[in-house]
């Protein structure tokens, strides 16, 4: 079953919860309350936590090493963010600028790519604005220039939105601001300011087109009335990866994490993942081999 994402407030909430649970423990209390270091709080990009790998991988973790994780699902830019402040201990992210700037400020010293899919551009299956088999780049330029198709953007700086970025500065609109003003004024363009799964039900509701990591939307695709539209092009490649916070409260598990992710073992968990369910799998392991390119 997939567990939906904690959003906004709501991670806020729980993440104070966290910390005041935590704060000044030295031992266990007189209520069995968990030692901050038998404690491991994850931040991680909504797609890992909406396809259900994070629930499938969790009690295997916990077991291991006998310790308890504290999930928190949310966009690569809030969790970014988390890191910053030393909010957790550890980051699984897919979002490479962001995480190259946070390595260079010094938040984390390595990123370590352990799993990789792709995005799609998913929309209704008579594509109104006429974009299947196109290029990323070329279907968003005619998405702009046509105004054929609604467009339903994640709009919460998360991976995702990056990525969508990326294709529209490739496409020739540098100027990203601009570009939304005009979608939002011309109504073609909208924000949903949510996670995957929630941005691929606004889209499906409203018979638009989104941009969408593979792993969410297989996740997602009995309940959706949307399509793959296009699936290739090197600039669709999503690559996920594990960084430890240097503001981290726990660096020793925060390791552990890194080799239970890259562990033969787990790789090959993440390889099979989806394959009973879907057919195929959700995400392809890297660990220990080059950084994928395409």
């Amino acid at each position: 079953m997939i567990r939906k994402p904690l959003y906004c407030l709501l991670a806020v909430l729980v993440l104070v919860a966290l910390l005041i649970g935590t704060a000044g423990c030295s031992g266990e209390t007189a209520g069995g309350m968990l030692n901050p270091v038998d404690r491991l709080r994850v931040a991680t990009t909504t797609s890992l936590y909406d396809t259900g790998l994070w629930g499938y991988l969790e009690p295997k973790f916990e077991k291991q090493y006998d310790v308890e994780l504290d999930i928190l699902s949310g966009g690569s830019g809030l969790a970014l963010e988390w890191g910053r402040r030393g909010d957790v201990d550890v980051l699984t992210v897919h979002s490479k600028t962001d995480e190259l700037k946070f390595i260079s400020d010094n938040y984390s010293s390595e990123r370590v790519w352990f799993a990789y899919n792709y995005f799609l551009i998913v929309g209704p299956e008579d594509d109104p604005a006429g974009i299947k088999g196109m290029t990323p780049e070329d279907a968003f330029k005619t998405l702009y220039e046509s105004s054929g198709g609604k467009f339903v953007s994640r709009g919460d700086n998360s991976g995702t939105h990056s990525k969508e970025k990326a294709i529209w500065k490739a496409a020739g609109y540098a100027d990203y601001n601009a570009l939304t003003d005009a979608g939002a004024a011309a109504g073609w363009y909208l924000e949903a300011g949510k996670g995957m799964g929630d941005t691929l039900v606004m889209a499906s509701e409203m018979g638009a087109y989104t941009l969408t990591d593979i792993g969410t939307f297989l996740a997602y695709q009995s309940d959706l009335q949307l399509v793959p539209i296009v699936d290739s092009g090197s600039i669709l490649l999503n690559i996920y990866t594990v960084l430890i916070c240097t503001k981290g409260k726990n660096q020793e598990m925060a390791n552990n994490l890194v080799t239970f992710l890259t562990s033969a073992e787990t790789q090959e968990l993440i390889g099979d993942y989806g394959m009973k369910d879907y057919g195929q799998s959700l995400f392809t392991p890297c660990a220990g081999q080059p950084e994928p390119t395409s």
